[in-house]
């Protein structure tokens, strides 16, 4: 199998990846039927060769917002093969892979699949409780759910998720779970400081047959090593051979190899974090708070370098091909870093903010954004290229454009802690049990909280907010402090109640039974217990969940509702109590409870708008993003749009038949398994009719400019002015009708049209004036050479006739040469020769003038000012 072992690692003795080939052959046919019994739709290649995809260099990574998985191959930056997951929409998926086979595990419903990659068939489920808390872990033929809140690790069978064995249990509140190179699973378990790692049962040749002669029936805890002091925090990372183990109470990193702890002192001031898996010899330790990174090797930091940008948003970093690549989902940016610790690439991503997966597979480093269309491939020589993930858009249209990134929060002023809240002590049997409530931690990340008293002082992780205190003397009387500890110092101590140990303790309950309800609270009950002789005054309940436990709250009933809000939605949890009578003695802790996982109404959807929509009518868009789900899944968004409401499953819709113009409230509810949640609401107007206001206009002799304004309406307007038979159409400021008559009064109608239809306003404007001269017609014989130097029976001058032609029965008069005439108009007419400064100008053409009314000149006698172009005059 490929696993992460074979990958270049961050280090001078880095091996060298080793090359393989796998194949396997199915056909077409086999495939379309197990296509069509699972429900899964699959995109981008041929069937057969969906089936045999499974060669090295390639990862499965998850899209949220198309519920598919879609394989990426590593050495094209392509995606190759697309599987949709039926009900999975929305949802977050844990995905865990080798060659053969994909294991997913949905978080909204807790479901566990085993997806053979061979045929594309989903061979088998099971379910999980939902939420986080329970981890899958797949290496080779080995699997394993890791069940952190009840402390329960058990063996799968990969191929029919049945259990292999009898499970392997420790105390609730554990963590980690992940496979080191040599195919160990490593476990930490906080209340102990103890981190220990499980092999895996011999599995048969086929699901249900037997083992052979001499092999493994269960899972078995080989080793088991001290790394902390008791109820410290831990995370850990699994190495090529053995686990990193980082102490986030005393800021220590402990490696275990070939049975050797080894331990580095960092120096942190805020809490640190692990990558699941790391490859090499360097273990980078991201500590968010200060958005640094600091690398260990063996026992000692060999350097630490600062991760720009701001905020506390960072993933913890990973090694990979002499780098260190390390993501800020806030702004989807991944930072690059040289083995000396130097910045030496940006990868940018969407912008926005959102969860960001790094994974070393095949030989390169796999950069997901599962809200995000586009993935990253990093190859053994640092290159990075882009993959789009929704190649060939099948599923519908796009997804939702990203909203804005929010603004960046203001940076809160940073203090030491305060006082850790009720601070409370019970006694035992030599012993006494403290617990407390969380100190503010007042701009800076709690690190750890310390408890004194009987002369003994125990740091405690920021999580784990309850501790037993053993080797007391029973009779006498001790008081206990504590305070939390963060970046700037110790922060004030609170000292608990008095106790005085004793062997007079209670029974703890017999049970514990838990149940979320869909008010946010959630109800943990139990029997009374047996008080030996005295009376039980209280009970103390204490939550545990992945890596945490922490008090939940005291009652003197056998029940105890804890509030809405007090643990987190979408996390599993589950529950002890402790019996305390009236001396003031407590029990020993009951047996864990059931796991539940805390839920209430959904969170009010985020980035609500609604827009008109431009090119229909009485209809407005809304789009959000989705709602925080507050421990169940969204499964429909109530939408209200002026009084008209529907249900949607998508995170958009287009609401229709509202009024023009109308401006109308939009309110938008998620609903889960707890009912509607809180309402998101904006306003918005759909397309009105469109309004003009005129501003200006002018004009010359034949044509009218308009200048104007338009309010669309939240449309898309288009424009149009006409008069006088002429109109012109485009820009909605500007208009200009040509081809009109001079000298005469028009009013323009400018008209807008959108979807809602259309608006009009009115502009009273008149053409210049045109005049032309009246010319010297003076022939070259006759009587008509007198024209021009003397009266010849008082006809000095240029006929002027009621129609274009040169009829005596249409003669209206002469006019003087010089006389200045106004024109109107062309019309084609009878030819007219004339002979004008000794040129010729002969012309069809005739003028209409203001002459006794409106009469005609030959356009051969006369002259227009301007130019004398007769084509600026309209035709009559």
């Amino acid at each position: 199998m490929a696993t992460i072992e074979d990958v270049a690692s961050t280090g001078a003795d880095t091996p060298r990846p080793r090359s393989r080939m796998r194949g396997g052959l199915v056909t077409i046919g086999t495939v379309a039927a197990l296509l069509v019994a699972m429900g899964l739709t699959v995109l981008g290649l041929g069937a057969a060769d969906n089936a045999v995809a499974n060669y090295d260099g390639s990862s499965w990574l998850w899209s949220t917002t198309r519920s598919e998985m879609a394989r990426v191959n590593g050495v094209t930056a392509r995606v190759d093969t697309r599987v949709e997951v039926p009900g999975a929409r929305r949802h977050q998926m844990q995905v865990t892979q080798t060659d053969r086979l994909l294991i997913l595990r949905d978080l909204n419903t807790g479901q566990v699949s085993s997806l053979d990659l061979a045929t594309l068939q989903i061979t088998a489920t099971t379910p999980t409780t939902p939420g986080f808390g329970v981890n899958v872990a797949l290496h080779e033929d080995a699997a394993f759910v890791v069940d952190a809140v009840q402390g329960i690790v058990r063996q799968l069978d990969p191929r029919s998720l049945t259990p292999v064995g009898e499970p392997v249990r420790y105390p609730p509140g554990i963590t980690g779970g992940s496979f080191d190179g040599e195919g160990r699973l490593w476990i930490a378990v906080p209340s102990e400081g103890t981190v220990s790692s499980i092999t895996a049962a011999e599995l048969p040749a086929t699901p249900g047959a037997a083992l052979p002669a001499g092999a493994g029936l269960s899972p078995k805890q080989v080793q088991t090593y001290d790394v902390a002091e008791p109820s410290h925090e831990l995370a850990l990372s699994a190495l090529d051979e053995g686990v990193a183990v980082l102490d986030r109470t005393s800021a220590s990193l402990v490696t275990v190899q070939g049975g050797q702890t080894r331990r580095a002192d960092l120096t942190m001031t805020s809490p640190g974090a692990l990558p699941e898996r790391t490859s090499g010899p360097q273990v980078p330790v991201t500590v968010a708070g200060e958005r640094r990174v600091h690398v260990v090797r063996g026992d000692s930091e060999v350097r630490k370098f600062t991760v720009p940008g701001a905020g506390d948003r960072l993933s913890p970093a990973v090694a990979w091909a002499n780098r260190f690549y390390c993501a800020d989902e806030a702004t989807g940016t991944v930072y690059s870093f040289g083995a000396d610790g130097k910045l030496v690439d940006t990868i940018k991503g969407s912008g926005t903010s959102g969860p960001l997966e790094l994974e070393v597979r095949e030989n390169h480093l796999f950069i997901n954004a599962p809200n995000s269309p586009t993935a990253r491939v990093v190859d053994d020589k640092n290159q990075v290229r882009e993959v789009n993930k929704y190649a060939n858009d099948v599923l519908g249209g796009d997804p939702p454009p990203a909203p804005p990134p929010p603004p960046p929060p203001k940076k809160p002023r940073v203090g030491k802690p305060s006082a850790p809240r009720a601070v409370t002590a019970a006694a035992g049997n030599a012993s006494a049990r403290v617990s407390w409530r969380p100190a503010a931690a007042n701009g800076a990340d709690i690190s750890k909280y310390v408890v004194e008293g009987a002369d003994q002082r125990h740091e405690v992780g920021a999580n784990q907010r309850a501790v037993e205190i053993t080797g007391l003397t029973n009779g006498e009387t001790y008081t206990f402090s504590v305070h939390a500890v963060n970046a700037k110092g110790d922060g004030p101590a609170r000292k608990s109640n008095p106790v005085t140990p004793t062997a007079a303790v209670p029974d703890p309950p017999a049970s514990v039974t838990a149940e979320a309800r869909p008010d946010g609270t959630v109800l943990v009950k139990w029997p009374a217990a047996n008080g030996q002789g005295n009376t039980i005054a209280r009970y103390a309940v204490t939550a545990a969940s992945a890596g945490a436990t922490a008090p939940a709250g005291e009652s003197t009933k056998t029940e105890l509702v804890i509030p809405a809000g007090e643990l987190e939605y979408g996390t599993q949890y589950a529950f002890t109590v402790v019996s305390v009578n009236d001396k003031g003695a407590g029990s020993a802790a009951s047996p864990v409870s059931n796991t539940v996982v805390p839920f209430t109404a959904p969170a009010a959807p985020a980035d609500l708008r609604a827009s008109t929509v431009a090119d229909q009518p009485g209809t407005i868009a809304v789009q959000w993003s989705p709602a925080v789900e507050n421990g169940r899944p969204v499964t429909k968004y109530l939408v209200d749009v002026g009084g008209k409401t529907s249900e949607v499953t998508d995170v958009r819709t287009t609401v229709s038949g509202l009024g023009d113009g109308q401006n109308v409230t939009v309110k938008v509810k998620a609903v889960n398994e707890a009912g509607p949640g809180a309402e998101a609401s904006t306003t918005a107007r759909t397309v009105a009719t469109p309004r003009i206001t005129v501003t200006g206009s002018s004009a010359d002799a034949t044509s009218v400019t308009v200048t104007f304004t338009v309010d669309a309406g939240g449309g898309n307007a288009t424009c149009s002015a006409a008069t006088g038979g002429q109109s012109a159409s485009g820009s909605c400021s500007s208009l200009r009708v040509t081809g009109l008559t001079p000298g005469t009064a028009y009013t323009l109608t400018v008209t807008a049209s959108n979807a809602a239809g259309k608006g009009t306003a009115t502009r009273a404007q008149s053409t210049d004036p045109l005049y032309g001269i009246a010319t010297c017609n003076n022939g070259p014989s006759g009587d008509q050479r007198t024209y021009c130097d003397a009266d010849v029976d008082g006809r000095n001058g240029n006929e002027i006739f009621s129609v274009p032609q040169q009829l005596n029965a249409k003669q209206v008069g002469w006019a003087r040469p010089g006389t200045r005439l106004k024109a109107y108009c062309k019309q084609q007419g009878g030819n007219v020769d004339s002979w004008i400064y000794n040129n010729q100008k002969q012309s069809t053409w005739w003028v209409q003038v203001d002459y006794s009314g409106r009469n005609y000149i030959p356009w051969a006698w006369l002259n227009l000012e301007g130019g004398d172009n007769i084509n600026v005059l309209p035709t009559c």
